[in-house]
């Protein structure tokens, strides 16, 4: 049994409330934070569960802040939990040096290399020890999650989903890192939390995981034209060709003019949180 995550604050939103909480972290170690968006439908019952995964240098804040999730999640009953992006404050030494890797990047990988991996284990973070924590202080269905996320948020949220196909019942992106294993974001964060063997990084790359996961549920995928990472970082056509390969069902949609920042993921958030709806709230 968890110790109750602490309140820092409270706010009433769309008849529900966003809250903020800090709680200890066996997993990570430490403390970590995290956002949540309790629907009004929670004050009456259990409700399915969606998990948003932020991107580099993002906190906990970011979407529940920006992304304008809230009115949306409220209609269909859905609880909204954010996340922060990485332990913070650990004390090793670099960690604040660089904004692509250190606090504010975990990557959502479990670190396997010194000094991080006492500490920067996201991905059990997100997978087990936060949804646990979750479904025994809030009104959640635990058998009804779903997860989405941007940028390195949507990398986290596809590896996530891909690597436990039981638990999450729906998964959507907003410009992931799509095939970190070629990009130099994915090369130097994977580098540094994992060793210098590529092929300790296959089970964190999406586009790797898709030719064996046998996910065989919709994945949605919302990638601007105007993104500036979207050659170098993000390479989306590598997932879109592993996706074909093995016949996993995806939706790739290029939105013209639209870069990488929240007004591109506030524009299109209601079609995900309706995506992920249809398949939570049945």
């Amino acid at each position: 049994m968890s110790t109750a995550p602490n309140l820092i604050s409270k706010n009433k939103c769309f008849g529900g409330t966003v809250n903020f909480y800090q709680h200890q972290s066996q997993t990570c170690n430490g403390e970590m934070r995290f956002a949540i968006y309790q629907p009004p439908q929670a004050k009456l019952e259990r409700v399915p569960v969606l998990y948003f995964l932020s991107g580099l240098s993002c906190t906990e804040e970011n979407f529940m802040v920006k992304a304008g999730a809230q009115q949306l999640a409220a209609e269909y009953g859905l609880m909204l939990v954010a996340p922060d992006t990485s332990p913070r404050n650990t004390g090793i030494v670099g960690e604040e040096d660089d904004w692509d890797f250190g606090a504010g990047a975990g990557f959502y990988v479990d670190a396997t290399v010194e000094p991080w991996a006492s500490r920067y284990r996201m991905y059990s973070y997100v997978v087990h020890e936060l949804p646990d924590l979750i479904a025994e202080h809030f009104p959640v269905q635990p058998d009804k999650q779903g997860i989405f996320g941007h940028s390195m948020g949507g990398h986290g949220a596809l590896i996530c989903a891909l690597r436990n196909p039981e638990q999450y019942k729906s998964v959507s992106a907003f410009a992931p890192i799509a095939a970190p294993r070629r990009c130099p974001w994915g090369q130097k964060a994977f580098t540094n939390y994992l060793g210098s063997d590529p092929e300790s990084w296959r089970p964190y790359d999406a586009s790797e995981l898709v030719l064996i996961a046998g996910y065989n549920r919709p994945i949605l995928i919302d990638q601007g034209t105007a993104d500036p990472f979207l050659e170098e970082q993000l390479l989306p056509e590598v997932f879109q060709q592993a996706c074909e390969t093995v016949g996993q069902p995806l939706t790739l949609r290029f939105q013209e003019g639209y870069n990488h920042s929240y007004y591109f993921i506030a524009t299109f958030i209601a079609d995900h949180i309706r995506y992920h709806a249809a398949a939570l709230c049945s």
